[in-house]
């Protein structure tokens, strides 16, 4: 009898002990990480025992922070039901972040994870553009680049390099030469000086930028000094830019000559101007000295239109060409912020959208009207194209000082507008 008392009481026990005990989520292990891209890993995991019910649920989670959970639903994988090994491939990860991966798996009385696995994700190259290269004297050059993304790792330099053949690198050879621009993501602007004796030279130059992962570099531009340079029939000075697959002049055009010498005939008067339909020129406001160097010469069409007006080797543009301009920055609402020169030196503010991304350099020279009438000076640019429209006018492209479009419109053929010359 004692025994079966004694039985009964150590049931009694071990029923209550049971009945006391927590349920158990499930017991599982994290598979290592392999097959490591720039974005993804594959892992997964081991459930060794369901715990207190069956598994509903079970994949893993990660973070860029120490304790990943299933909370954060964004990053986790969802990879079947019950016990078992499995396996889970994680995507849209970052270059050159360090994550902590888990295995899961739930059931009726909650979640169990596996033992931290790391997944160190390498980074990339940068990602970098190289600017227009804008030729500011026969031997001296302006460009540089933008870094628009570091690839994971800190850019630690960027600049440009160029060499007198194809595929320029960031080397200390005897044919690559550099510059260094500093750090980081953004934009950045370097100048480079060439001698006398590079004039015809043709050179090759493209922008850099280094992480860890390596040296990466933006688009590859020719240029020659002698190709880019110009000057006009009073010897005048311009330097160029080169915009996609266009040089242009930065700076309105000021000369008081032909390009074969002979002079253009200068019409101060509003009477005359408005009855000349030969060639002719002016200075806004017949002010020589205040508006000559900022914002160059007013011509009426018939100069434009000569084929001798631009120094040898260059031309007034077509309308098509403005366009080639246009839609090289982005379309006419886009274009014009990136030609304008910015700030309120010269435009109206607030000069809306003007970064002069381009150099373009683009001033607000304002116009003659047919009648004589001087306009516009500070808030418009107005150009000449070649193309002519109906009876007696021509198509010319203008930038506002209220927005950042370029418009193609046309005016009558005795208005003394702007003149920028295109490299033929």
């Amino acid at each position: 009898m004692r025994n079966e008392i004694i039985i009964i009481l150590l049931l009694f026990f071990a029923w209550n002990c049971k009945k006391d005990n927590p349920s158990e989520v499930p017991v599982l292990k994290t598979l290592p990480v392999t097959s490591l891209t720039s974005s993804s890993v594959k892992t997964g995991g081991g459930i060794t025992s369901e715990g207190s019910g069956a598994v509903t649920a079970r994949g893993v989670c990660w973070s860029l922070l120490p304790n990943p959970t299933i909370l954060n639903i964004d990053s986790i994988t969802s990879d079947g039901k019950g016990i078992g090994p499995f396996s889970s491939t994680i995507t849209g990860l970052k270059p050159g972040k360090s994550y902590i991966i888990k295995a899961y798996a739930t059931n009726t009385v909650g979640t169990g994870y596996g033992t931290p696995m790391t997944a160190v994700i390498a980074p990339l190259m940068p990602t970098v553009t190289t600017s227009n290269i804008d030729l500011v004297s026969d031997t001296e050059v302006n460009s540089g680049g933008e870094v628009l993304s570091d690839g994971g790792s800190p850019v630690t330099e960027r600049g440009i390099c160029w060499s007198t053949v194809k595929n320029p690198t960031r080397s200390s050879s005897s044919v690559d030469s550099y510059t260094s621009a500093g750090i980081g993501i953004g934009k950045f602007i370097s100048t480079i000086f060439l001698s006398k004796q590079d004039f015809n030279t043709t050179f090759y130059l493209r922008a850099y930028a280094i992480n860890s992962a390596g040296t990466a570099y933006g688009f590859e531009f020719s240029f020659s000094p002698a190709k880019f340079s110009i000057v006009d029939g009073d010897n005048n000075f311009y330097h160029s830019v080169m915009i996609g697959s266009q040089v242009w002049t930065v700076g309105n055009l000021k000369t008081t000559k032909f390009n074969d010498g002979s002079p253009i005939p200068y019409v101060e008067d509003s009477g005359p101007w408005n009855n000349t339909i030969t060639s002719g020129y002016c200075w806004y406001g017949n002010n020589e000295t205040t508006y000559k160097d900022s914002y160059g010469a007013l011509y009426n069409w018939y100069t434009a239109n000569s084929g001798k007006l631009c120094p040898i080797g260059w031309h007034v543009p077509s309308d098509s060409e403005w366009s080639t301009l246009s839609n090289f920055l982005g379309g006419a609402t886009l274009s014009g912020g990136k030609l304008k020169e910015a700030g309120s030196l010269h435009w109206k503010s607030p000069n809306t959208g003007a970064t002069n991304e381009t150099s373009f350099s683009a001033m607000p020279g304002g116009n003659r009207t047919n009648s004589g009438l001087f306009e516009n000076a500070g808030n418009y640019g107005q150009w000449w194209s070649t193309t002519p429209g109906t009876s007696n006018v021509s198509y010319y492209r203008y930038l506002y000082f209220g927005n950042s479009s370029m418009v193609s419109s046309f005016v009558n053929q005795k208005y003394g507008l702007s003149v920028r010359c295109l490299k033929n």
